[in-house]
């Protein structure tokens, strides 16, 4: 299909015209940009121009969505990606139930230990969940981890309910997005009601364990000047004990259509919040009570402030260049009692004299611009589609660590000794220059050729302790290199079409990689950074309206992965080998009432599963030391954080303004080290975890045409479970999921 008229495939319902009134315009742009081609085709132009084509009305019926080939300048045709479209899914947007969110996407591993909803932990294909750091977070499409580069980790998580949609793009985004291996997350802020010049929209919810979210927007459209803005706060004392927290996001955006061509976009966020953290248990106090705490000390903030101006210029209707450019300032505080479970915060249990807390803080400003420009085109008198670009970043972190705090209870962050323990500044600076570009090859198919060429260049220095032996020189890491992968996809029929890529990809040295964390470490000078590359083999569409799926298989290749080993006495850390995740994706949605009739008089019912089969293992281990010892090397065992399979299941039935879903997740074994230790140890560090399943239900009402109620219950059969074992923060040991909760909402859109 010509991207003059592109099509939507998830599409419904076609709707035919015709091109013929804009033939002499088409004509002549062709004429003007390549008149050689128009010289040697002239033919197949014209019938190129003035065919009838079919453009597809975008009828979702709630099922997951795919990205279109192009959007705003960014290729994702021959790529494996999901949309979720928050307002289509019964979920508990109150707490930003990451499980219930990302449901119809499968393989989603999630670390559900934070019931506040504020740090989301997700990741793919056998990667860890932390912070989501083995994806490229963005959000309205730039980015929102603390350091893209040198500290990946996500602190900040916008509220479900300001999102329009949720974008998920797999490894092969690498080429267009740069550093990670999982993929991209773009969180999608909803904008300004374009038909009214006001509009209103609240959300009340209530639950249990003092739980009170309360969502307020406005916005609109008056002429040229379009704008939306929200407040959101969220407050709890948790589920578990000594897990308060409270949450407050505030942010607003503004466009204007400055000409016909130009049109400018600004918008900024500002979130702050205090979180108490329960800390972890040993496996025997899981087992006795997974709601007991015993650290009631230990608080967290990250006040964070993000703020982008995008450039989107028509140049002509081929011809678009979009340039965003972006800031992050913010912090990361905490402050707690972090020793080994088996240690007790209290010195004196009668006097319950309290030991001084550890102050850890951290200050990070990036600033960066990425200009991107699409072109459509006709190569050999076939639609075609260049999008390329530059970045140019820097990133600035400044870490101090091991203050002595105070003895207090509260979130304190004053020390006792000006001096901290350890106290560096990183710095980075980074240039990419990427291009993609999309060649129709005959009527069904697609070939998508992409490169990606990055610089990066680290900079550290200060100390990581106060004795001599722990001052640190400043140290300078400079990088180049160029990835480059392909795409294709074949349309099958009109709504369905096999997809294929591969796609290099890296992942830097982080920051915490290039300092010791004790005084005795090591670290090898020609540590490298992580290198690999991502496949996509898949199938996907829909069926009439009534099916929609993508089953498909994957493999990630994860070289010179990064460890720590003993080499004479001591703690070296080192690359130590290599990984590979393989295994099968499939998402199925079926709404078996609509195969035989179109008739929802008593309402209708969908039926979907989301299934991942996943083999992560390491299959190189770079130890000679103990390589003739075969029982102490890692080769063949399981990656840590990686089950074996990830299933969600649902059902919803919707009739009128009427929806309620039932779901149940079932996720497998991990084991939490990579030498894959069955048992825990005593301070519940390592350890296998077993599977789980856990069951939500959540419905919606819809009335009066601007009313709304929701409610629902998460864990309806209070499953007992973990998802992660902690060996420093938040607290040593196992940290449970949430039980049973409750909530109700109550909204209302004027």
């Amino acid at each position: 299909m010509p991207y003059f008229a592109p099509v939507n495939k998830s599409s419904q319902i076609p709707i035919k015209y015709s091109l013929m009134k804009k033939n002499l315009l088409l004509s002549f742009l062709i004429i003007l940009a390549f008149p050689a081609v128009y010289a040697q085709k002239k033919d197949s132009i014209k019938k190129f121009i003035f065919r009838e084509v079919t453009i597809i009305e975008n009828k979702s019926l709630g099922e997951v969505e795919r990205m279109p080939d192009l959007k705003e300048n960014v290729i994702y045709a021959g790529k494996k990606t999901e949309v979720i479209q928050l307002d289509k899914i019964n979920a508990d947007l109150s707490t930003n139930n990451t499980r219930q969110v990302f449901a119809k996407v499968p393989g989603m591993s999630i670390w559900e230990n934070d019931g506040s909803g504020i740090q989301a932990g997700v990741a793919a294909r056998g990667l860890s969940p932390n912070r989501s750091w083995e994806f490229n977070v963005r959000q309205n499409g730039y980015d929102i981890s603390s350091e893209v580069f040198g500290y990946p980790e996500t602190y900040y998580t916008p509220p479900m309910e300001a999102l329009k949609k949720i974008e998920v793009t797999r490894g092969a985004a690498s080429l267009q997005f740069g550093p990670q291996f999982g993929g991209v997350i773009n969180y999608q802020i909803k904008k300004g009601n374009p038909n009214k010049p006001i509009s209103y929209e609240t959300q009340q919810t209530m639950g249990n364990y003092g739980l009170f979210n309360t969502y307020n927007a406005i916005g609109g459209t008056y002429k040229k000047f379009s704008y939306y803005g929200f407040l959101h706060h969220r407050v709890a004392d948790g589920w578990r004990n000594n897990s308060r927290y409270s949450i407050y996001t505030g942010y607003f955006s503004a466009n204007y259509q400055l000409t016909k061509k130009i049109k400018i976009e600004g918008e900024y966020t500002k979130m702050n919040y205090k979180s108490q953290q329960p800390g972890g248990l040993t496996d025997a106090n899981y087992a006795e009570n997974s709601q007991q705490s015993f650290r009631a000390r230990n608080w967290f903030s990250a006040p964070f402030s993000v703020a982008s101006l995008t450039f989107i210029y028509d140049i002509s209707p081929l011809v678009n260049l979009q340039i965003k450019s972006f800031a992050t300032i913010a912090e990361r505080n905490s402050v707690g009692f972090t020793k080994s479970i088996t240690t007790k915060d209290s010195i004196n249990p009668i006097t319950l004299d309290y030991n001084p807390r550890q102050v850890d803080r951290d200050n990070y400003k990036n600033y960066g611009t990425e200009a991107r420009v699409a072109v459509k085109y006709a190569f050999f008198a076939k639609p075609a589609v260049f999008a390329g670009g530059i970045r140019a970043y820097s990133g600035n972190t400044k870490r101090n660590q091991l203050g002595i705090g105070t003895t207090g209870s509260n979130l304190d962050l004053t020390l006792t000794d000006p001096k901290y323990g350890r106290s560096l500044e990183f710095g980075t600076i980074n240039y990419a220059l990427f291009a993609e570009n999309i060649f129709q090859i005959g009527k069904r198919l697609k070939l998508v050729p992409g490169i990606r060429f990055e610089y990066i260049a680290n900079l550290k220095e200060g100390y990581i302790n106060t004795s001599s032996s722990g001052i640190l020189n400043s140290e300078k890491r400079l990088r180049k290199f160029l990835l480059y992968g392909i795409g294709s996809d074949f349309m099958l029929t009109q709504k369905t079409n096999l997809y294929a890529n591969y796609s290099l990809a890296y992942r830097p040295v982080t920051f915490s990689e290039l300092t010791p964390s004790a005084t005795t470490e090591i670290i090898d000078p020609n540590l490298k950074d992580a290198s690999g590359f991502n496949a996509d083999l898949g199938y996907r569409g829909t069926v009439k309206n009534f099916l929609s799926f993508d089953v498909g298989a994957f493999y990630l290749h994860y070289d010179n992965r990064i460890g720590t080993l003993t080499q004479n006495g001591a703690p070296f850390k080192t690359n130590i080998g290599t990984s590979v995740s393989k295994g099968i994706e499939s998402y199925i949605e079926i709404n078996p009432i609509k195969i035989f009739t179109e008739s929802i008089k008593f309402g209708t019912v969908s039926f979907f599963a989301s299934n991942a089969f996943i083999d992560a293992t390491y299959v190189k281990w770079n130890n000679p030391l103990i390589s003739n010892d075969p029982t102490k090397s890692i080769e063949n065992k399981r990656v840590e954080n990686a089950p074996r399979q990830i299933h969600r299941f649902g059902a919803t039935y919707y009739l009128k303004g009427f929806s309620a879903t039932f779901q149940l997740s079932s996720v497998g074994e991990v084991f939490t080290d990579a030498a894959n230790t069955e048992l825990p140890n005593a301070t519940a560090t390592i350890g296998k975890l077993s599977g789980y399943k856990v069951m939500d239900a959540s419905l919606s009402y819809k009335f009066k045409e601007c009313y709304n109620l929701k409610a629902g219950v998460n864990n309806i059969a209070n499953e007992k479970y973990a998802t992660r074992r902690a060996g420093g923060y938040p607290g040593p040991g196992i940290l449970p999921g949430n039980g049973r909760t409750i909530f109700i909402s109550i909204g209302a859109s004027f």
